[in-house]
């Protein structure tokens, strides 16, 4: 399993890097680029189109593995398979269907992105096309969460979470490094624990969402030579709620409690705070929750006196307080699970007392 998982990563990896070198000086030559205006604050311009690298890197991988997992499928596999690729390659080729919806419904928020990075949208028509992919994915494609419930109540849920996570993730684009990092500290505690829970399909599609975001780091943490823009934050986003719908949390036959459920709210609650705290703050001073600002929780802390990589690594290490006891969560009795669902809240609440506490001078 640890060489799938190191080639899962690697190969991404090499692929972002690169390909994001190549959009960089293409992006530079047309003059596809980021102005600092409004509440943008960079020095200079920078370049965009990074989410053409996440998409390559990232989803390209995806569906070429599962393409050719579907070629190879049959009573006979190749003798030169390993054998933990023979055991589940059946498993893997069965979901072609799934990966090509999820695919299709990241190249249509890609391009909506593109679109939006070039000339600005507004926020409504990039949340219509948000709803309109959350429920694709939803209904006709069946990927739903908590699907004991009934059907209707599943897709209303379901649709709801992945806007949400898309949008937190997008909100969270707005410093060098940050949402590409959170995430892929996310996606590597999705990957743990669905490999724990006995998947192999969910933790490599995790561990090339992790991959493909190594490599865009290099060129995207601060200083930051170019941004994914909307065309990566979006897709971003989708493919973090698709992650956390297909990992299996609950499953009394691997001795999964129901409390995993609550799983990715643990894992993700620093990009819930940031989008929640933020929405909350602009509903109470009159302005749209849609409308970019510079309140988010990496601005807060900035204003406190840190860097921005300070704040971006404080808000790193915030994510990884929260979310890695989120992979025992469903593997513990209720006791412990309370536990760590107060330390959870713990941290989120000391986050909280910290950006919002006002400063005195001792001079």
């Amino acid at each position: 399993m640890y060489w799938l998982v190191l080639t899962a990563v690697v190969g991404p990896l090499i692929v972002s890097l690169a390909v994001t070198y190549v959009v960089r000086a293409w992006a530079r030559r047309s003059g596809f680029v980021d102005h600092p205006r409004g509440h943008k604050k960079h020095g200079a311009p920078v370049a965009l189109g990074g989410g053409i690298a996440l998409v390559a890197s990232i989803c390209g991988p995806i569906l070429a593995g599962t393409v050719v997992a579907w070629a190879l499928h049959g009573d006979t596999p190749p003798t030169w398979l390993p054998g933990l690729i023979k055991t589940h390659l059946g498993g893997m080729a069965s979901k072609l269907p799934v990966v090509v919806a999820i695919m299709a419904g990241a190249v249509v928020l890609h391009v909506v992105g593109l679109v939006d990075d070039r000339k600005a949208l507004g926020p409504w028509p990039k949340l219509v096309a948000q709803f309109a992919v959350a429920l694709f994915t939803a209904w006709p494609m069946g990927i739903r969460a908590i699907e004991v419930l009934p059907a209707p109540i599943s897709i209303g849920i379901t649709v709801l979470w992945i806007v949400l996570i898309t949008n937190a993730f997008n909100f969270l684009d707005n410093m060098d490094g940050l949402s590409a990092g959170v995430a892929a500290i996310a996606a590597a505690i999705f990957a743990v624990a669905s490999m724990s829970a006995g998947q192999i399909f969910v933790p490599v599609m995790a561990w090339v969402v992790v991959g493909g975001l190594l490599g865009f780091l290099v060129l995207n943490f601060s200083p930051a030579t170019i941004f994914m823009g909307d065309a990566g934050s979006l897709v971003l986003g989708y493919l973090m709620s698709v992650l956390t719908i297909l990992t299996t949390f609950y499953d009394p036959a691997q001795n999964l409690t129901p409390l995993g459920v609550i799983v990715p709210v643990v894992v993700l609650a620093v990009p819930l705070y940031d989008v929640a705290s933020v929405v909350l703050h602009r509903i109470r001073v009159g302005e749209s929750p849609l409308r970019g600002d510079w309140r988010h929780f990496s601005h807060r802390l900035v204003r406190r006196g840190m860097t921005q990589r300070g704040a971006v690594l404080t808000i790193y290490l915030a994510t990884a307080a929260t979310g890695l006891p989120a992979i025992i969560l469903p593997r513990v009795d209720w006791i412990s699970a309370s536990l760590l669902l107060v330390q959870c809240l713990c941290v989120v609440t000391m986050i909280a007392i910290l950006e919002h506490t006002k400063t005195t001078s001792n001079g």
